[in-house]
């Protein structure tokens, strides 16, 4: 029963890549899955991982590794198969890389099987379009210089956001040279409220760059920059690019990532005058058990009741929503005023829509 478990959340996640845009992706779990009711080496892999939580996700592990052994060239054949490795997928031939993704599996079990350890790390540059919203909300009530701490920051990213380029139609804001574009960023219609804010703050002024992860990534090493190529799944040039573009500039603007929990991470950090705090997160709240959550709600309710007019606070999250809207929102918390939530978006971050 524990391989069939792992072999029904396998199919989904290939579903839901589908959905979001990787028939690559959505074609080979479908034939991982029957790998692993057959007891091939794709079973091997996940040995071990078959009762693991869903919010594990071990059908991304698993992609991820093999990914990881096409980037670094040591499975060229499964390569020729992959757009992120300069090869071709065929959807009218979906099955074609199957062959070459089990024998890579077979080939390379340690290497796949020591990645199955690592949690992904996809560092998602595109959620940074509605994190700039919040903050850009939040620029319309308080002007400040901002000190910005984000959860669960994996290689720390989007802390740089500042420093990309969202555009749609007629509306653009960021450094016109960045080599980060969030391209189509609202789906064609930004709404009033930001492209007020984008007038109004052309820029913004971060004077601290601090985040939290349990097993962070250093984007400027090689080890580190493999590792988030290949949990950008290999026939999404779009991320693909973005995530380039984002290493570029990790090299350029520094930050700090801490190896430390959530809550402990919150509880050391303090409102300083003349600053405006932001905590914000994006799609990690999942994978932070209950208990430490309910610390980090009351780490936030601390902030947000010690906030004044000259040691501002504010809280930005872009997690799933239990009801309500669509599933990924976006909410916006400034001192202890009421959480309002502004937009939705896909898991990805784009498009944006309007929820105000």
């Amino acid at each position: 029963m524990s391989r069939e478990r792992a072999a029904v959340m396998i199919e989904q996640q290939g579903k839901d890549c589908a959905n979001l845009g990787s028939p690559l992706y959505g074609a080979l779990l479908g034939r991982v899955a029957q790998d692993v009711r057959a007891g091939g080496p794709c079973a091997d892999a996940v040995a071990g991982y078959e009762d693991a939580p869903r919010d594990d996700v071990v059908a991304l592990r698993l992609l991820g590794g093999v990914h990881a052994l096409a980037l670094s060239g040591r499975a060229p054949a499964l390569a020729a198969h992959y757009p992120s490795t300069g090869g071709s997928f065929d959807p009218d031939r979906p099955g074609a890389c199957w062959p070459a993704f089990r024998d890579a599996v077979a080939a390379e079990l340690d290497w796949v099987r020591d990645w199955m350890t690592r949690p992904p790390q996809t560092n998602e540059v595109g959620r940074a379009n509605l994190l700039i919203a919040g903050l850009l909300a939040v620029a319309r009530t308080v002007r400040l210089p901002v000190r910005l701490f984000e959860l669960g920051s994996s290689a720390g990213l989007n802390l740089r956001a500042d420093r990309f380029r969202c555009t749609d139609g007629d509306f653009s804001w960021g450094p016109a040279d960045s080599p980060v574009v969030l391209a189509e960023a609202w789906g064609g219609a930004p709404p009033g409220w930001l492209v007020e804010s984008a007038r109004a703050h052309p820029d913004i002024e971060i004077v601290e760059r601090r985040g939290c992860d349990l097993t962070p990534l250093d984007p400027v090493s090689s080890d580190g920059a493999l590792a988030l190529r290949a949990y950008v799944w290999p026939d999404q040039g779009d991320r693909a690019a973005r995530l380039e573009g984002a290493l570029r500039l990790a090299a350029e603007a520094p930050a700090t990532v801490e190896a430390i929990g959530a809550a402990d991470f919150l509880s050391g950090v303090r409102l300083a005058p003349g600053t405006l705090t932001v905590v914000w997160h994006s799609i990690m709240q999942q994978y932070v058990p209950a208990a430490e959550w309910a610390r980090v709600e009351r780490e936030l309710d601390r902030l947000a009741a010690e906030s004044t007019e000259e040691a501002g606070f504010a809280h930005v999250s872009f997690e799933p929503r239990p009801v309500g809207g669509p599933r990924f929102q976006l909410a916006v918390r400034l001192g202890a005023a009421e959480e309002r939530v502004l937009a939705g978006a896909r898991p990805h971050g784009l498009p944006a829509h309007d929820l105000t």
